[in-house]
């Protein structure tokens, strides 16, 4: 992980990424547990001729959002993206926000959109929003649920599925399941997670999702079977928590680098999430972080950052792994280093 990435385009971990901008209207959700790879796959979509026209609603778990700034290019409620999309980010009823955008479009305040995409929590239980669309009458006469899609990773699938209510709803509520990162994944393991997932859910459709790319044609074409019984709510895993780590001050990356090693290797298994900004010593734009339990994701830089906070802000999914500890390990590494 202390390793740079070197490159002619002189970013310090390797290349700089620019950052892109009558019937009912067909929904997709796409659910997965956290760090599966949603967003990426997400952005693959709206890159597509497929994804053209496309609303996007962007939930997170926690306080501050990352997965809606990566997908987006301003902090605004509604903001256009490239390719004739849109996005929404919505911390508050999800009702309200499909309603508000639905006035948006009829006054000409944000474009025609032809699909709607929800992309959900990574803790998400996808029965409320199934529930919300077969309840509210108002929102059945313009929207209809079409494909419910969910992402399981390939390297940390298996064990999540083993403690995590919250996974295993994920996947039997899915119409379609695709495994990602099974290009990083140990030999078999795709193989051992799909048995599982057909033993969850037997009736849904399992891909592959290589390097985040899906045929376009997954997340929008109708399922043909029916949709699984809804699965009662329940509460989170025991001792599932969130917090954004902030700093004002810029971050020496072997400092940070150190840390998240000695994190990874003492609680691995209970670093459920760790995804954000890091404004690291000596870069231009903020670096994306990304940890998975146990796997950490190359840091990439952005040019620009994606609104005028240039502030550091990580968020951390963890299970009984608090603030203060990491907060704690953080300042003891920077003293040795």
């Amino acid at each position: 992980m202390n390793e740079l990435f070197p490159s002619p385009a002189a970013g310090r971990f390797g290349r700089r990424l620019k950052r892109e901008r009558g019937h009912r209207v067909p929904v997709t959700v796409v659910t997965g547990f956290l760090g599966a790879g949603k967003t990426t796959l997400l952005k693959r979509f709206l890159a597509t001729p497929e994804g053209q026209g496309t609303a996007v609603v962007v939930n997170e778990f926690g306080a501050t959002g990352i997965d809606d700034a990566l997908i987006r290019s301003s902090a605004d409620e509604t903001v256009l993206l490239g390719n004739g999309c849109l996005c929404c980010i919505t911390r508050s009823d999800l009702q309200q926000a499909l309603r508000r955008m639905v006035v948006e479009r009829e006054r000409g305040e944000i474009p025609d959109f032809r699909r709607v995409v929800i992309e959900t929590s990574g803790l998400a239980d996808p029965s409320p929003i199934l529930q919300t669309f077969a309840t509210d009458r108002a929102l059945g006469e313009v929207f209809h649920v079409e494909v419910v899609l969910t992402v399981v990773d390939a390297e940390t699938g298996l064990n999540t599925l083993a403690w995590s209510s919250e996974a295993r709803k994920q996947v039997i509520l899915a119409d379609r399941l695709a495994i990602s990162k099974t290009d990083i994944a140990g030999e078999g393991a795709a193989d051992a997670l799909s048995a599982q997932l057909r033993a969850l859910n037997p009736g849904a459709d399992i891909d592959e999702a290589v390097n985040g790319e899906l045929a376009p044609s997954r997340l929008i074409e109708p399922a043909t079977d029916v949709r699984n019984a809804f699965v009662a709510e329940s509460a989170h895993s025991d001792g599932i928590g969130s917090f954004v780590l902030t700093d004002d001050r810029p971050m020496p990356w072997p400092v940070f680098a150190k840390a998240m090693d000695t994190l990874m290797q003492l609680r691995g298994p209970d670093l459920l999430r760790v995804k954000g900004f890091l404004d690291v010593e000596g870069c231009k734009g903020p670096a994306v972080v990304q940890f998975v339990q146990h796997l950490a994701h190359p840091p990439v830089e952005l040019e620009t950052w994606p609104d005028n906070n240039r502030q550091s802000r990580v968020v951390f999914i963890t299970r009984n792994i608090s603030e203060a500890q990491v907060r704690g390990l953080i300042k003891a590494v920077r003293a040795l280093v």
